[in-house]
């Protein structure tokens, strides 16, 4: 049998025909009751102890193919998805906190909710795994003893030997996580007619903003056709266009095309059906994406970005407004000016100029008397700089392997010192991204020793990191792979002087094993 991979796995969620999900009942019944025997109420053993997401509930029924031998065509294991997370799912509400997992979204790590929880779980895998499930107690309980049979070393391998890790788990975890995230009952499928023209902003680390329009249309067999056309902040234009599906209470899924790369979009559904928010990226390499907004240009006036987000006090820009219905005068507060250059209902072109004494700071953006709060900054100069992602991770590939390389995306963040004129405090004021010089180096002594700042990779003036080939390298001490540690150095020029930042970057091996909730 094919185990699918996590890039695999999640453009199959979006290619499933809505026409089949009748036959999900029945098909439930063929493949699964065999095992999980159907109750005098309709529900089923185990099955009906957890809800999940579609990517938990794709998990679960590849779980079942290679442990338990059953039997599915890759149309069954669709239709099988689509009907228990539609059935099974878990609302958009209950997945806040944990998404970034689902879109893929590069950070370093998370933590749980307590250090024992993170020790007991995140020491293997996300915690947003774990957040994105429930579960009876007693299916909580029976998850402890999988693991356990599963995995027999998993005490030894998450570290654990200073505790009595198997009595914590079967009398602590299960309580706790019984507490924390009890099965309750499933949501409502979204009934949600998403067809139709979709005003669309976001930016893309690296890249930067963009905006443009998401178009939906049905299809034979139920699906959704979708057009994505975006313009970057630099003039680069770019057309996506794939398939789509909604998933139980909110859940969108699409499988695209763009520029001959393969993309996915990961986004949930607001609660009136009007707004989709969430992350696009390439399904080869997830760090290349960009974030999302969506609203339908039929739904009620509003702003959803203004790019770019900050200016120079002295200074004049052109600034793209994305929004509905942007019908009125748009107004930066006072100190700035905005004269309109183009606009339509979805998107307005300005000359913005701030006055050389317009007040330093973050101001809201209106349009006709429709507000985006906090949507622009005034400054007067860049007191700090920051990489963001602070610490991350890079991965060695192709080099006639399978698994292709993991690049990095950094971006350098301005900041103000805000009103008690000290860095790193609750005031300090966010500017945005700033175009930076980049360079990297050894992070410390070991490093130096191992040259690694020559072998693990290099990093471009956009920020982006492409690490190393796999494999031994016999130029390096022992014939080693090209992994390292890093520093990722950012320089910012600013009124005539050069601001610098520091963050820190992990080049380490292939990720062999990629299932779509990490």
């Amino acid at each position: 049998m094919t185990v699918l991979s996590g890039a695999l796995l999640v453009g199959a969620l979006a290619l499933v025909p809505s026409a089949q999900a009748a036959d999900g009942p029945a098909l439930l019944e063929a493949k699964c009751a065999s095992c999980h025997a159907e109750n005098g109420d309709g529900t089923y053993t185990r099955i009906d102890a957890g809800r999940r997401t579609p990517e938990g509930w794709l998990m679960t029924l590849v779980r079942m193919e290679r442990n338990h031998d059953v039997k599915l065509t890759a149309e069954e294991r669709r239709t099988l998805v689509r009907h228990l997370a539609d059935t099974r799912g878990l609302s958009v509400a209950e997945t806040e906190g944990s998404r970034y997992i689902l879109e893929k979204n590069p950070i370093a790590w998370d933590e749980g909710p307590t250090q024992e929880m993170t020790e007991m779980c995140s020491r293997c895998h996300s915690w947003a795994r774990v957040a994105l499930q429930r579960r009876t107690k007693e299916d909580w309980a029976k998850l402890m003893h999988f693991h356990l049979g599963q995995f027999p070393t998993a005490e030894y391998q998450a570290l654990a030997r200073d505790r009595a890790w198997w009595d914590i788990a079967q009398n602590q975890m299960v309580d706790e996580l019984a507490e924390r995230f009890p099965l309750g009952k499933a949501p409502e499928a979204s009934t949600a007619d998403l067809s139709g023209t979709w005003s669309v902003a976001g930016v893309q680390r690296g890249q930067g903003p963009y905006h443009g329009t998401m178009t939906v249309s049905p299809k034979d067999g139920g699906m959704l056709d979708v057009m994505v056309d975006l313009t970057y902040e630099n003039g680069t234009e770019v057309t996506q266009a794939g398939t789509g599906m909604l998933y139980g209470a909110g859940e969108w899924r699409a499988s695209l095309t763009g520029a001959g790369t393969q993309l996915r979009q990961v986004m949930a559904l607001s609660e009136d059906g009007e707004t989709l928010t969430g992350r696009w990226f390439d399904a080869d390499q997830d760090v290349i994406g960009g974030a999302m907004t969506a609203v339908k240009t039929d739904a009620d006036p509003r702003v959803i970005a203004v790019a770019p987000s900050h200016l120079r006090q002295g200074a004049t820009t052109r600034v793209t407004v994305a929004g509905v219905g942007l019908n009125g005068d748009p107004d930066f507060g006072e100190g700035v000016t905005a004269t309109v250059v183009e606009r339509t209902p979805e998107m307005m072109v300005l000359d913005v100029a701030a006055d050389s004494a317009a007040q330093a700071g973050p101001r809201d953006v209106s349009i006709g008397g429709q507000s985006m709060d906090d949507a622009f900054v005034v400054y007067d100069g860049i007191d700090r700089l920051t990489v963001e992602p602070a610490v991350t991770f890079a991965r060695v590939g192709g080099n006639g392997g399978p698994i292709p390389k993991v690049p990095a995306q950094f971006e350098a963040i301005g900041w103000m010192n805000g009103p008690d004129g000290q860095p790193n405090t609750e005031d300090d004021i966010r500017i945005g991204a700033m175009p930076a010089e980049w360079k990297t180096d050894n992070f410390d002594a070991t490093a130096a020793a191992l040259d690694d700042a020559k072998y693990a990779g290099q990093i471009g003036d956009g920020g982006l990191f492409v690490p190393g080939p796999a494999g031994p390298n016999p130029a390096r001490v022992k014939g080693t792979n090209n992994v390292g540690n890093l520093s990722v150095i950012a320089s910012v020029f600013d009124g005539g002087r050069e601001v610098e930042a520091t963050g820190q970057l992990y080049v380490t091996v292939q990720r062999f094993v990629d299932p779509p909730i990490r």
